[in-house]
Order: C-alpha cells, then sequence, then structure tokens
C-alpha cells in the first residue's frame, strides 16, 4: 500500500511539473526574450542582456500606441469592476427571495456564459451598426463586457447570500436599524471579501477580454486589440516587453486584492477575540 501511494504521488508530481511547464513555459519565454539586447530578435539565442526594449516601448513607436490603449484599457475595466459591483450586490440581495420570472432571468442571465464571445460582439456591433450609432470601448464595448462579467459576480453573490445568516439582520433591525442602515453597516461588512472577489473577477476580465470587444471597440483600440495588432507589424523585443509589464500588472492587481481580503479577515479575527474578551 506504502509503495502504491508513493508511485501515485510520483505520477501527480510529474503531471503537476508538466502542467505547469505548459501553462507557464510560454510565459517565462516572453519574459526572458524582453530582455534582449539593442540589437535582439524575437527569437533565441538572446544577443545580450538589457532593458533596452522597456525604454523604447515609452518612446515613439512606429506601430501602435501603448499608452492610450493601456489607459482605455485600464478606464474600461475600473467602470465594469464599479458596475459588476453595484448590479451583483442588488441582484444577489433580490434573489433572496423568489418572484415572478427569477427562474427565467437566471437562466437569461447565466446563459451569457455559454454563448461564443465572438457572436455577442458580433451581435452588439450589428446592432450598433443597424441602428446607426456609432461602436466605442464605453458604451457597445463596456456593454459587452459586462455580459461576461455581470454572470460571474451574480453567481458569486448568489452563493454568498445562500450561507448569509439573516440573524444578523434581524438583530440590527430589533436594535432600531432602518433597511438601508442594515445594508450598509451589518450586510455590506460582512460580504466585504466577496465582494473582493466580484471586483478582481469584472476588472480582470474586462481588462483581458479580446473576443466580445473586437467588434464593439470601434476605432480606438483597448490593450488586447492593440497586442493582437501588434503581433503582424512589431519585429522587435518591444512586443515582449509590454507582454512582461502587462503580466507583471495583472499580478499585482492579483496580489493587492488577495491582500485586502487577507487583511479584512484578520481584522475580522481580531474583533472577535478582542470582543470574546470583554474589550
Amino acid at each position: 500500500m506504502r509503495e502504491r501511494r508513493g508511485k501515485e504521488f510520483y505520477v501527480l508530481a510529474i503531471f503537476f511539473t508538466v502542467f505547469v511547464i505548459f501553462l507557464y513555459g510560454p510565459v517565462s519565454a516572453i519574459l526572458i526574450l524582453s530582455f534582449q539586447g539593442p540589437n535582439g530578435g524575437l527569437t533565441f539565442p538572446m544577443n545580450g542582456v538589457s532593458i533596452h526594449w522597456f525604454f523604447a516601448l515609452f518612446g515613439e513607436q512606429l506601430v501602435g500606441d501603448f499608452k492610450a490603449a493601456f489607459l482605455r484599457s485600464l478606464q474600461l475595466g475600473l467602470v465594469v469592476m464599479v458596475v459588476t459591483i453595484f448590479v451583483s450586490v442588488l441582484t444577489g440581495l433580490a434573489f433572496r427571495k423568489k418572484f415572478f420570472g427569477s427562474t427565467f432571468l437566471f437562466y437569461t442571465t447565466v446563459s451569457s456564459l455559454i454563448v461564443p464571445s465572438i457572436l455577442v460582439s458580433l451581435g452588439i456591433g450589428l446592432l450598433y451598426n443597424l441602428m446607426e450609432w456609432e461602436a466605442a470601448w464605453y458604451s457597445s464595448g463596456m456593454g459587452a463586457h459586462l455580459t461576461w462579467t455581470l454572470p460571474f459576480g451574480f453567481l458569486i453573490m448568489i452563493a454568498v447570500f445562500n450561507r448569509f445568516d439573516r440573524s444578523y439582520e434581524e438583530a440590527a433591525k430589533d436594535l432600531g436599524a432602518s433597511n438601508w442602515q442594515t445594508i450598509r453597516y451589518v450586510v455590506l461588512p460582512i460580504i466585504a471579501p466577496s465582494l473582493i472577489g466580484v471586483a478582481l473577477f469584472g476588472f480582470t476580465l474586462s481588462y483581458d477580454e479580446f473576443a466580445r470587444t473586437l467588434m464593439t471597440s470601434g476605432v480606438k483600440n483597448t490593450l488586447p486589440l492593440e497586442i493582437f495588432g501588434m503581433t503582424t507589424n512589431v519585429t522587435t523585443p518591444t512586443l515582449y516587453a509590454l507582454g512582461t509589464l502587462t503580466t507583471i500588472f495583472s499580478l499585482v492587481v492579483i496580489l493587492t486584492a488577495m491582500g485586502i481580503v487577507f487583511y479584512m479577515q484578520k481584522r475580522r479575527e481580531r474583533f472577535g477575540t478582542d470582543a470574546g474578551k470583554g474589550v
């Protein structure tokens, strides 16, 4: 039995190692090649080591506008994040009770996740074209992104409120709190870690989205579209430098969100300990 478990462990270890290499190998190659020397190319072997292409990234470019595209993606991601949090909380509160059409609304919302992203983008683009509206990243693009982020936030909030102990709300109302005060001072602080998760979903899914932006962004590209366009035009490691910086930015966002959740949990545990001691 012990020998069998040992073999299973080694098989799983090998599988996990291969999986990690397959998953992060291309990313690590981009990271390494972004530090090519000034005369370096797009492939191995490297021709020197430097940070030349990171400085070139912020200089004048023959193709692409990285700064403007990044700012568009950042603004779009932040707006989508805020809307996703707001709507997800409201729908989560609404679905705590059955109402007419709730089942239909639930499946309609979730169905957006199984529709191919390119079809959503194409449909919204055609609608704007038929209505003779001008497609733009801040209107049609934002709508397309919300069809992707809202179902995730919606499902998270339903799961959160299904586990929510309503005795806290009842206690607050017994003490004279209004409905708004109960939500603001009781419900929201308790579900705050979950809201961080919804915010992370909303921002990262929007920031990285390509397919649903393709037909809806108008004449100005977001960062994923800009990077895609560069793959057919840029012949220097500048593209790799951009990939490295955007990957680092995404990791910083994720680690920041995890740090906030960890801090909130520790803070809640500390207050619970102090309350138990009668402090």
